[in-house]
């Protein structure tokens, strides 16, 4: 029996398969565009999705045929906050909105005003988030808004087209702002305070259990048995899945375009104050708090644009790390989530002399990046959620010498994952086995093995401590 993967990213799509010990077989991609036909707009062709589905799975067959023939489970995961409506026929009406969107920036306040959103979404709301876009689909679209029959998030529409059905599950429902999020289920008075009701949405199964079948159209043109799609995950409870963090005490940091440091809880608990997320995790009776960071990696990115040399050719200038750096960057090129909610917040270099190296200056976009997860480690701690080991995940985590300067200034025990496949794809491959019931959460979401640990270096904790108030000092000015 084989198992199938797929995440769906704001870039493209990507298909994993695996057998039954998880061993991968093959792997496929279909790639995406972002419109953004306005400032602070990002919408994609809900249909784009499909295609890209479609010429990532064909990829998976044309590589292993007889394997694929094999197919007992999917599951989908995904880019969370997405907005998609669909008319009565099950037509989009307008792009989806995209979870970068933030175009519905006043509709937060508003929203803020008719709901409890904080105490029972559990989040601040945000214009990242689906219920405030929706509030802007209803005022400035108000013919599309009255013609939305259902509104479906990103995975949600991929597993719509796999089984014919409306299903959504806990950890992506959660993003929308509509979920009760310590109820597990759709919230009657955040639904109204944005001009919806409960037929608007999806049912709601959790992550890990059957949601649908595979239509028969499908398996026959794939050439497949009865097929079991389970209910998926929203792309950061999807890496969890695939790292194997899913019980209270575990966490992981994924050190990506953006960052995010993910702790485990078997209760629900919000620090709104300090911006931090609290959503349902993808299995049963377990939830999660996000430290989320708008710019990670994408800090090197922009570096790499402005000088002209590559990520790598920049990371390569700081071999190795024996005190900070004599320069503070305020990582803030996109706003910030985690701890300010400042979303028209500002990137800058505090200290700047003509006799500054651009080496000084990738040290300092490391470290601002380590100081902003410092400022989610204290939002989390004061959560009492914060775990003292982490595994680490995405591009970043490939550079040495950034999870040293992360784990000095931080404090974390920082954990890299053996080599092999991990993340969202993986996470989702997993959940459909556990969607066909074919074992359990223990059986199947192990946590990876260990390759390498990095934790704090004494002398630059120290030194770095001082710096840490420098930066905050430097937001606040």
């Amino acid at each position: 029996m084989t198992y199938l993967g797929l995440d769906l990213g704001t870039s493209g799509v990507k298909a994993l398969l695996i057998d039954g010990d998880q061993n991968v077989l093959s792997e496929g991609h279909g790639s995406l565009t972002v419109a953004r036909p306005h400032p602070m707009w990002s919408e994609q062709d809900p249909l784009s999705w499909i295609t890209a589905c479609e010429a990532a799975i064909a990829q998976v067959r044309a590589a292993v045929p007889a394997e694929f023939s094999a197919l007992r489970g999917i599951a989908v995961s995904g880019q969370m906050h997405g907005a998609t409506l669909l008319d009565a026929n099950d037509k989009p009406l307008r792009p989806a909105i995209l979870w970068n969107d933030g175009r519905s920036l006043a509709e937060c306040d508003e929203l803020e005003a008719r709901a409890d959103f904080r105490g029972i979404g559990g989040n601040i709301v945000m214009a990242g988030f689906t219920a405030p876009k929706l509030r802007w689909v209803q005022k400035n679209e108000p013919e599309i808004f009255s013609k939305t029959r259902k509104i479906l998030l990103p995975k949600d529409f991929i597993k719509f087209w796999l089984t014919g059905e409306y299903a959504s599950e806990m950890s992506d429902a959660a993003g929308t702002l509509w979920l009760d999020v310590a109820k597990r289920d759709w919230s009657d008075d955040l639904l109204a305070a944005t001009g919806l009701t409960r037929d608007h949405m999806p049912r709601l199964v959790e992550g890990s259990e059957k949601a649908g079948d595979l239509r028969a159209e499908l398996a026959t043109q794939w050439g497949t048995g009865p097929v079991a799609v389970a209910g998926g995950a929203g792309d950061n409870a999807a890496t969890a899945c695939g790292l194997g963090v899913v019980h209270p005490g575990q966490g992981f940091l994924s050190l990506g375009t953006s960052g995010v440091l993910f702790t485990v809880t078997d209760t629900f608990a919000t620090n709104t104050d300090s911006a931090v997320h609290s959503f349902c995790h993808a299995v049963p009776e377990t939830w999660h708090q996000m430290g989320v960071i708008l710019c990670a990696t994408d800090g090197l990115a922009w570096l790499s644009q402005i000088t002209g040399q590559t990520p790598a050719a920049l990371s390569s200038l700081v071999a190795d790390v024996s005190a900070p750096s004599p320069i503070t960057f305020l990582p803030y090129l996109s706003g910030e989530r985690t701890p300010h909610n400042a979303p028209n917040a500002t990137g800058a270099f505090h200290g700047l002399r003509r006799d500054h190296t651009l080496a000084d200056m990738v040290q300092a976009v490391m470290e601002g990046v380590g100081f902003a997860f410092a400022d989610c480690c204290t939002a989390l701690d004061a959560c009492g959620s914060l775990p003292g080991s982490v595994c680490v995940a995405g591009g970043g985590s490939q550079s040495a010498v950034w999870l040293k300067i992360i784990a000095s200034i931080t404090g974390l025990t920082l954990d890299v994952p053996d080599s092999g496949v991990q993340g969202a794809a993986l996470g989702a491959a997993r959940l459909a086995i556990l969607g066909t019931g074919d074992a359990t959460v223990d059986d199947v979401l192990m946590p990876s093995k260990v390759r390498q640990t990095y934790t704090a270096d004494p002398t630059l904790s120290d030194l770095y401590s001082t710096r840490l108030q420098s930066f905050r000092d430097a937001w606040k000015d």
